[in-house]
């Protein structure tokens, strides 16, 4: 059996590289490797044509891009909507959509499950091949699913976070530039121009669509909209209310960023709870366990040997 299984391994390997190696022999081919000419005038026709610059007509490629969107869009359908995955991308500050996203899961379980055949192959010639490795590459498939959804995951968090401990010192500096004599709009675009951070980044988008023809208002309830951060969230409604009635809108900025410290401070004491349990577990399973190790074992040894 195990000769056979070495055997069928080998035929694989010996046929994807004699595969990769016509591909590749193709692929330099002067008619085959040459950019085709519906690639060449789809920039001119993107009127008439699909708007990411490629005609109907274009052949095996066009196929193949097809066949990899069918894939993915059955792969968006069966791990869930693209409302959740287009609000985290929002909340990372990744520029892709959901669909590229998509695309990108896919590449990682393709890559994960070519990994995973690769090394069932080397096992199977080193005569180490194990029905528990078979299924090995439908593993690294899915971790690579995981993976890439768990790190836009992180990214959308961490990105909340750094929003909500800027958000403060923003909020301040906008009062600032209010009391100095400056109009909102103004403040927004020094704001932006000045930091570097990530809420000055959203203001920055935001004079940005205000340029373009977008209310003010409408921009940061956009902005609000696409953060989801609750402080923002909370300060943005407060600054279009001001607006729309005409209030003065240093004293609400400040009062906004007095509230926002105030919910970083309880955040803060909430974080050290949580850490400060977390600080009793190698107290209570490491440090305590060898101290009473080391106050017992020499009387237990004593008495062993026979002393007092």
């Amino acid at each position: 059996m195990s000769g056979a299984l070495t055997d069928a391994a080998a035929a694989v390997l010996l046929g994807a590289a004699f595969g990769i190696g016509v591909c590749l022999l193709l692929a330099v081919t002067p008619r085959w490797g040459a950019v085709s000419l519906s690639r060449r005038i789809a920039p001119y026709v993107r009127e008439v044509a699909d708007p990411r610059g490629v005609t109907p007509w274009a052949g095996a490629s066009f196929g193949l891009d097809v066949a990899w969107s069918t894939v993915r869009v059955r792969l968006g359908r069966l791990l869930g909507g693209a409302e959740g995955v287009a609000r985290r991308l929002a909340q990372a500050g990744w520029t892709m959509d959901a669909a590229a996203f998509r695309g990108r899961q896919l590449a990682w379980t393709l890559t994960g499950i070519a990994a995973g055949g690769v090394v069932v192959v080397a096992l199977a010639l080193v005569g180490r091949l194990t029905p528990a490795a078979a299924v090995l590459p439908a593993v690294l498939g899915a971790a690579g699913i995981v993976l890439c959804d768990l790190r836009l995951t992180a990214a959308a968090r961490a990105r909340a976070r750094r929003v909500e401990e800027e958000l403060p010192t923003v909020l301040e500096f906008l009062a600032l530039c209010l009391a100095a004599g400056e109009g909102l709009l103004d403040s927004l675009r020094r704001v932006g121009d000045a930091g570097s951070a990530d809420v000055a980044g959203e203001l920055r988008g935001v004079t940005v669509d205000v340029g373009t023809g977008t209310p003010l208002a409408e921009a940061l309830v956009a902005m609000a909209r696409r953060l989801q951060v609750a402080s923002l969230s909370r300060s943005v409604d407060h600054i279009v209310a001001a607006i729309e009635r005409g209030a003065p809108l240093a004293h609400v900025l400040q009062a906004q960023a007095g509230d926002a410290r105030e919910d970083a401070k309880r955040a803060l004491i909430e974080q050290a709870g949580r850490k400060e349990i977390v600080m009793l577990l190698p107290l209570v399973f490491l440090i305590l366990p060898l101290s009473v190790i080391f106050a017992i074992f020499p009387g237990v040894f004593m008495l062993r040997l026979g002393i007092g």
